[in-house]
């Protein structure tokens, strides 16, 4: 379908697109003037209603919390990575997935960015999509990626016909991710029932038995390998995140064992624990590289283990930590903006990434450092406020999935990071 007409001055159109199967019945004619009006009213009001954040960067804090509310699917509140599939990490590479889903390694990031953006309601609601959708437990993997429907299959599939953005093929529908085994999504679902432990009280017996199972698998599995936090697709290794998220499985299950049920092994959990926390301390830690690094054995470093201050395993000015924050920062950024890992030379700069480093500094109490990287980042947002997934570190545009709910909810977290230490004495 093809229409043209010519706007001056002035002048105005409007008009609405609608989809339906061939099977549904043409539904009745649509005003599309007052559709537009209902919808902005619609937007205004959410946001009248959802202003009560009152820390730092508010304007920012509150135009990313109605992006989360724009990337969620109301019949369920799943929160979708993206709105968009196949848009570039590389111009002209081949990393162009499909973000149209929920991560579930996403949900204790998505669900703190809901609570601290004043959205109590929806982030009840994403904490009941994961749980319904992800359990009961069984003998596979525990799902990494669902649709916003609960679907499971996500097999992905290549559009050939298609050129891509600019030319950066393929075009994929669909995430072959949903087959990998993550073992860190253990923890992110027991840390967003931490999170909520207020609101959420004594939970069902069906989400307190998916809870418990979530705990065993990570006391049974954290040894194994796995396809780690940035879902490596060259094989499976002892990713130092994976087990750091293991370890958070057991803290929070163990802290949560007196709603959990008659089922709550807290003996065993406990003991996991510390023998995760032993081998994070003793395997992750490379005396060579001064840090701790992205795998057991590696000298590569990785963002991600910016993680480990910020789940609280270990504080934000322990000597070690702030040893890996400083290498990270001299080694895998540039003016704060943070690239994944070693050697992703043609690889833009994540958000997320930047935001978890600025989130890091406010926790070793370095205020300064961390308002600077904090408003360098997020001064390359769009004119309307939104973020890509990365940033190129040559011209500085945005480019990858957009606009990308980890990095708004990576804003949103790193704000209250801010705000906390800026109120904490000393």
């Amino acid at each position: 379908m093809v229409a043209r007409f010519t706007l001056r001055a002035g002048d105005d159109a409007v008009f609405a697109l609608r989809h339906r199967r061939a099977v549904d019945p043409v539904g009745p004619p649509l005003d599309a003037r007052a559709a537009l009006r209902d919808t902005t009213e619609g937007w205004r009001s959410w946001a009248r209603m959802h202003r009560t954040y009152e820390g730092p960067y508010r304007e920012q804090v509150i135009r990313s919390g109605l992006v989360l509310q724009a990337l969620t699917y109301q019949p369920t509140g799943a929160v979708i990575a993206a709105p968009t599939t196949s848009l570039p990490e590389v111009v002209g590479g081949d990393a162009n997935w499909d973000y149209r889903f929920g991560w579930l390694r996403d949900g204790s990031f998505t669900l703190k960015a809901l609570w601290v953006a004043a959205c109590p309601d929806e982030a009840q609601q994403f904490f009941d999509w994961m749980t319904a959708s992800a359990g009961p437990l069984g003998d596979g993997p525990v799902p990494v990626i669902l649709g916003a429907g609960g679907e499971r299959d996500l097999t992905e599939h290549r559009l050939e016909h298609l050129n891509g953005h600019a030319c950066s093929r393929p075009v994929r529908v669909g995430n072959d991710a949903w087959r990998q085994k993550q073992l860190d999504v253990l923890g992110e679902v027991l840390e967003c029932a931490w999170v909520l432990r207020d609101q959420l009280g004594d939970p069902p017996p069906a989400t307190a038995a998916f809870l418990r199972a979530l705990a065993d698998r990570a006391a049974a599995s954290w040894r194994e390998p796995d396809a780690g936090i940035w879902e490596g697709r060259e094989g499976e290794r002892d990713y130092l995140t994976s087990k750091l998220m293991c370890w958070v499985a057991l803290d929070r299950a163990v802290r949560l064992a007196d709603r959990l049920g008659a089922g709550a092994d807290v003996a065993r959990w406990e003991t996991a624990r510390e023998e995760i926390r032993k081998a994070i301390l003793d395997r992750g830690w490379n005396g060579d590289v001064g840090a701790f690094t992205g795998a057991f054995g590696s000298d590569h470093l990785d963002a991600a283990v910016l993680l480990m201050p910020i789940v609280g395993f270990l504080p934000g000015d322990d000597d070690r930590v702030l040893a890996t924050v400083d290498t990270i920062e001299r080694d895998l950024s540039r003016d704060g903006l943070v690239q994944r890992w070693t050697g992703a030379s043609d690889e833009g700069a994540f958000v997320i990434c930047s935001y978890w480093l600025a989130a890091c500094r406010a926790l070793a109490g370095q205020v300064d450092r961390a308002t600077e990287i904090f408003e360098r980042v997020t001064g390359y947002a769009n004119d309307v406020g939104l973020l890509s997934e990365e940033i190129d570190l040559g011209d500085h545009t945005l480019i990858g999935n957009f606009p990308q709910a980890l990095s708004h909810i990576g804003l949103i977290n790193a704000a209250w990071a801010i705000a906390q230490a800026a109120d904490r004495p000393g």
